[in-house]
């Protein structure tokens, strides 16, 4: 039998009157359950408040790991003033548990006689929308983080991938570099001729043609290999393949051929090709390297590093591209097509730059995910607006927002993706960090066309 000596064991019960708690035990029913016991399913009504006497209970998450645990003494279930109808999580008993259970029809009575009690509960209320808000916000960002580092993996990993393999390429030819020197020694070239060629071929690596389509490259490798063979130079294919590189034509071949003579062909081009090898590798070395530095200043854009945790100076434009580059791996693995608008001579905002990077993450990363698996289109624009107010758009061509629905995605916990994809508080998120900048977000959606709006005010 529960007395009022197991409800004095509650610190929350401390200022509470005894005859508001005898007023409880008159009302309350006990109930005991075994280890394993499912209290309430998922998805399943709560009609009573509920006091855990002895005993641990859990609440568990999306993937069966506790996400809350209750030890004796605590309070759950339904309290005053709450609008909680139904477990989103299933409440299982951990261990043999004894608690006592207020039926909601009570709690009406113990609003209006028992204030120190009611107001209790309240503040538990509080407490406990608080915490529970603050974990599944930080499980967001994790999860958000989480995406964004498989991303930079991938990203990251394709550049690595491209060093590595170059400079192992390079040093098997470099290794080959002295039989060549050996032929170049050989050869009889007069200090005007080795002047001529040297032009000759700066001039292509310092004036190269843009790349050629899979069909034209072919064509000219086709060509290139029949003038080589014509003039009977050795190992036409592999050369010609290495100028085809440099967009080097029959007409470039005739040239070094007036310039150094039939005798002197075969080595100088060799001694060409062993040169555009080297720059074609240095040349990917430098593009993959430049590809990383561009990342890891993306990622401290990003996460604001080197600066401080106040309000500051924001460049909108290096935000949204930043954040565009770290998701770089699924707009083309979705293949959408995005297009920036955004104007240079666009006033800084006065801000928080990691909360707003949040916020173009999770409007970019919506869309991405509401665009069709191939050929989406997404449309980011910013504008100035009276001088005070910069608008930004994300528009993208997915399925649309219905209209029943429009009203509830900025409600908290409110998603349409399955279990586990999303916690429902993106947008949310993204409505709160908009808030604390002053300003404000809208949605306009129909079939084939969603534009999300968002206002700042330029002095915060």
């Amino acid at each position: 039998m529960v007395t009022l000596n197991d409800l004095h064991a509650f610190p929350q019960f401390a200022n509470v009157p005894d005859e508001q708690l005898s007023w409880l035990l008159e009302r309350a029913e006990e109930a005991s359950f075994p280890k394993g016991h499912v209290i309430y399913e998922a998805q399943k009504p709560i009609d009573s408040l509920r006091l855990l006497l002895d005993g641990q209970i859990n609440i568990i998450g999306q993937a069966s790991e506790d996400l809350i645990t209750y030890l004796a003494p605590a309070v759950l279930g339904l309290l005053p003033y709450s609008r909680m109808a139904e477990a989103r999580f299933p409440i299982v008993a951990e261990t043999d548990v004894r608690t006592l259970g207020l039926h909601r029809d009570h709690l009406r009575e113990m609003t209006s006689t028992c204030y120190e009690l009611t107001e209790t509960f309240v503040q538990q209320m509080t407490d406990r929308v608080r915490s529970f808000a603050h974990q599944v916000q930080q499980e967001e960002k994790m999860a958000s983080l989480g995406r964004l580092s498989a991303g930079l993996a991938h990203e990251l990993n394709n550049p690595v991938a491209a060093i590595v393999r170059n400079a192992e390429a390079l040093k098997g030819h470099m290794r080959a570099t002295p039989e060549r020197f050996k032929v170049i020694m050989g050869l009889a070239l007069t200090d005007v001729q080795t002047d001529a060629v040297d032009e000759w071929l700066f001039n292509k690596l310092d004036h190269r043609a843009k790349p050629l389509s899979l069909l034209e490259r072919s064509s000219l490798e086709d060509d290139l290999t029949d003038w080589l063979d014509d003039h009977d130079v050795p190992e036409a294919a592999d050369l010609a393949s290495s100028l085809a590189d440099y967009n080097f034509s029959e007409d470039d071949l005739e040239t070094i051929l007036e310039q150094v003579g039939k005798a002197n062909l075969t080595g100088v081009l060799e001694w060409v090709s062993n040169n555009l090898v080297t720059e074609k590798l240095v040349v990917d070395i430098g593009e993959a390297s430049s590809r990383m530095a561009t990342l890891v200043a993306s990622i401290k854009s990003y996460t604001h590093m080197d600066r401080g945790a106040g309000k500051e100076t924001v460049d909108l434009a290096e935000g949204i591209r930043s954040t565009l580059t770290l998701l770089g791996h699924k707009v083309r693995a979705r293949n959408i097509a995005v297009t920036v608008d955004i104007p240079d001579d666009l006033p800084t905002l006065c801000g928080w730059p990691g909360e707003l990077n949040q916020v173009w993450t999770n409007l970019i990363d919506n869309a991405i995910d509401a665009m069709p698996e191939k050929g989406g289109a997404l449309t980011i624009r910013s504008y100035l607006e009276s001088e005070k107010f910069l608008y930004t758009t994300f528009t993208d061509n997915g399925s649309g927002i219905p209209d029943a629905i429009q009203k509830k995605i900025f409600e908290p916990f409110f998603t349409t993706k399955g279990v586990g994809k999303g916690s429902g508080l993106g947008l949310d998120i993204v409505q709160g960090v908009i808030r604390h900048h002053n300003g404000s977000i809208k949605v306009n959606s129909k079939p084939g066309s969603t534009t999300f709006t968002v206002c700042l005010p330029i002095d915060g």
